[in-house]
């Protein structure tokens, strides 16, 4: 999921979860906080974005330490100014130097937004309060770190963020709140995870929040019958097969833009399709992976019709409708040398 300062996705509903303002534990029994436990202003322990913890420093909370996940994040500057030798980016969370300094900080919660490594429970427990985390998805479905790629390989008419509970099995987690959105049929992955930036930020802010004004969140465990996996899909994965309906290679295309992309070969040389659209016009004559060129586009033949290719890169060199034409034109055969299953 990308880090965007704007979307033009429309604002998303809220969905309450049930719970009554119980805690539960990571085995799901009943918990609650006594309000005298926690403060007016929470010490938190930061992993991910920088951004996040600037907005929750600005809430009045105390950023104890902001562990950041990428050397280029948004927002790095900025915490450095602000968070000082605060700021750790790429930390070793398994070295016990770490979390000698994370004990010595007694933070009250940790707070995980766009972490890509996953944090040893060792360290959640440091904290009193435990920890939380935003996954771009309403889980327990799609679960794992590549949620918006199967949202939309998978035709989901909706999708969300989800603030959970940290626990020992990867977004496991209980449910504290989520906000959905509708997802347009035309999004590819990247458009769809700009989508969920705002509310992610939302939803986290509100939940801190709440847990500093009420000493206790609302929270629900996950149904593991209605979980399913995102893993990243490899190279083998992202390729197209030409035998599937129309509908299907678009949202694969659409899946994996604008990266890694899904890919295909021809002639020799491979064609990372960024952008397509249903054909006007289907040539039969064409058998499934089969192309040809028709008012200066590229069609390719799938299983039910075929796909028109708009934009696209030539072993890793960018290609607009004209050139993937020229390709076509130039292949003797007129046909993709697609090397995956046809079945």
């Amino acid at each position: 999921m990308c880090l965007a300062e704007k979307t033009t996705t429309s604002e998303p509903s809220r969905t309450s979860l049930p719970g009554g303002g119980k805690l539960f534990d990571h085995a799901g029994s009943v918990t609650t906080l006594p309000p005298s436990t926690t403060p007016d202003r929470l010490r938190l322990a930061f992993f991910g974005l920088p951004l996040a913890a600037l907005l929750l420093e600005r809430d009045g909370h105390d950023v104890v330490l902001c562990s950041v996940s990428r050397t280029d994040a948004p927002g790095l500057r900025r915490a450095r100014r602000l968070f000082e030798d605060r700021v750790l980016v790429r930390p070793d969370v398994q070295a016990s130097t770490f979390r000698e300094r994370l004990e010595a900080l007694e933070p009250d919660l940790v707070v995980s937004w766009f972490w890509t490594t996953r944090l040893p429970m060792k360290l959640v427990e440091i904290a009193r309060l435990g920890g939380i985390n935003v996954h771009p998805s309403l889980l327990p479905r799609h679960r794992g770190p590549d949620p918006t790629t199967w949202a939309i390989l998978l035709g989901d008419e909706e999708s969300g963020v989800t603030v959970h509970r940290l626990a020992e099995e990867y977004d496991s987690g209980n449910i504290i709140e989520r906000e959905k959105i509708s997802i347009e049929p035309t999004w590819n992955a990247w458009q769809l995870a700009r989508a969920l930036d705002r509310p992610s930020l939302r939803v986290l802010r509100r939940t801190v929040q709440n847990l500093t004004t009420n000493g206790r969140l609302p929270e629900i465990p996950q149904d593991p019958a209605l979980a399913t996996d995102a893993p990243f899909l490899d190279d083998e994965a992202s390729a197209i097969c030409w035998s599937w309906p129309t509908q299907h290679v678009l949202r694969h295309v659409r899946a994996l833009a604008p990266a890694p992309g899904a890919w295909t070969e021809m002639n020799g040389s491979v064609v990372t399709v960024l952008r397509a659209a249903v054909a006007p016009v289907v040539p039969k004559v064409l058998r499934p992976g089969e192309a040809t060129v028709m008012d200066d586009q590229a069609l390719v033949r799938t299983a039910d019709g075929a796909i028109v290719l708009l934009q696209a890169e030539i072993d890793g060199e960018p290609a607009a409708a004209p050139r993937l034409a020229e390709l076509v034109r130039s292949h003797a055969q007129s046909a993709f040398d697609v090397q995956i299953s046809q079945e």
